[in-house]
């Protein structure tokens, strides 16, 4: 007898959503609102590789721990030049703070580094037992790469603006998690004002801004918008009117000296490149009409998709600039993270340089030897300084942090310097 056994299989499409039911079961996350890392699990090193746990695992396995000295440098820069602006040193300090025998020299958070081909010039250099160190290589270049990039990013801004006001209005298109970090590298890169509310809070100073099209079109009116902000705002907010939402940025400018006369501190265009035209002669049109009917003093200010270029092309008929993405979202300076020695014995991989280091300076010509040399003394007896210094001893951080105000100062005082310098350059001295 044939037996003949039937089976309901289910369809594909009924097969299909099963499988997705089950997955949604664990699409919500359990521990947290949004996909970012706690405080906790980054100095855990939970942000690491995986091939750095393998390595760990590998290390205990054989019973092998060897101290080692790891430089941090970069090859290339992701932007014009040979020189960027390092910060992230305060996170990597507050990182590594309290973990015995680690050890660690830095470049002042905010000093000026620069960049060769061929010379590979250390900013951090720490020393500890390798498999205590290993997962934190991820955070440790992540501080110093994002804040680095977007600061030296800014800092070309600076130089290209001369005297004109800065403001910083990218946060909005970057992470809210990074936002204090963002606003932070650029104001201590040399912006005037920062825009994001908690990093306003976090670095002690008052945020600036405008306002959006957003409140005319909620209105209906520029004029009832701008009546409304002159008398909802307290005195210390200038009362700076945004001029191209709904008419020509000429006749809205008319428009907003007509209504608030002397109160009015400054007109802000931030025309779509869509609807621009050319700028400067938008901006010499406006700045014409302002002067020819009593408006000497209303300030101009420019927002939107502004770089270098274009900054220095326009400031001498500009006031101030609103710059966003350009630097919010920066790109990061590619630092590697090396291993020079291995139990007191100098050793690289190829392509790298062996050995503990140590960076001098006079003027801005940088000079790499190695630490603790006959090159390095006759470099100090010649007058240059040393840039690696002390950071961390033992677990136990021994440099005082400075304010962001004084960062932001000493890092003005930096570029000065460097846009008067005429040689600039990084060699090696054996």
């Amino acid at each position: 007898m044939l037996i003949i056994l039937v089976f309901n299989q289910p369809s594909p499409s009924t097969t299909t959503h099963m499988t997705m039911d089950a997955a949604d079961k664990h699409s919500d996350l359990k521990d947290r609102l949004f996909w970012i890392a706690k405080e906790e699990e980054i100095i855990q090193g939970k942000t690491t590789d995986v091939y750095f746990l393998y390595t760990q695992q590998v290390l205990r396995h054989v019973g092998k721990n060897p101290r080692v000295t790891i430089e941090v440098f970069a090859r290339h820069l992701p932007v014009e030049g040979n020189w960027g602006i390092v910060l992230g040193i305060y996170e990597v300090a507050k990182l590594l703070e309290g973990r015995k025998g680690v050890n660690v020299k830095a470049m002042e958070e905010g000093e000026i580094f620069q960049v060769s081909p061929t010379v590979y010039e250390p900013v951090l250099q720490i020393e500890a037992n390798y498999s205590d160190i290993a997962v934190l290589e991820n955070p440790i270049l992540g501080f110093l790469c994002s804040s680095s990039g977007i600061a030296s990013k800014a800092a070309r801004i600076r130089l290209a603006a001369g005297d004109r006001l800065l403001f910083s209005f990218g946060t909005r298109r970057a992470h809210p998690a990074l936002a204090p970090m963002i606003e932070r590298a650029i104001y201590i890169a040399g912006f005037d004002a920062v825009s994001n509310t908690l990093a306003g809070e976090l670095m002690n100073i008052k945020p600036i801004g405008t306002m959006p099209h957003a409140l005319i079109l909620a209105f209906g009116s520029q004029k009832d918008a701008w009546k409304a902000f002159d008398s909802s705002m307290p005195e210390d907010v200038k009362r700076i009117m945004l001029i191209d939402t709904l008419y020509d940025e000429k006749a809205e400018a008319i428009m907003a000296l007509e209504l608030l006369g002397d109160r009015l501190y400054g007109v802000r265009l931030d025309t779509p490149s869509s609807r621009r035209g050319n700028r400067r002669r938008i901006i010499e049109e406006v700045r014409w009409e302002l002067s020819i009917r009593g408006g000497r003093h209303v300030k101009i200010f420019v927002s939107g998709g502004l770089d270098e270029q274009e900054i220095e092309e326009l400031r001498d008929v500009v006031d101030g600039f609103g710059v966003g993405t350009s630097v919010s979202a920066a790109p990061p300076v590619d630092f590697s993270f090396k291993v020079v020695e291995v139990d007191g014995r100098a050793i690289a991989k190829r392509g790298d340089m062996a050995g503990k280091k140590q960076v001098y300076r006079l003027g801005y010509r940088d000079v790499v030897t190695l630490a603790g040399s006959e090159a390095s003394r006759r470099l100090e007896e010649q007058g240059y300084r040393m840039l690696l210094k002390d950071l961390i001893v033992d677990g136990r951080i021994v440099q005082k942090f400075k304010s962001v105000e004084r960062l932001r100062s000493e890092v003005m005082s930096r570029l000065n310097e460097l846009a008067r310098e005429e040689e600039r350059s990084v060699t090696w001295l054996y």
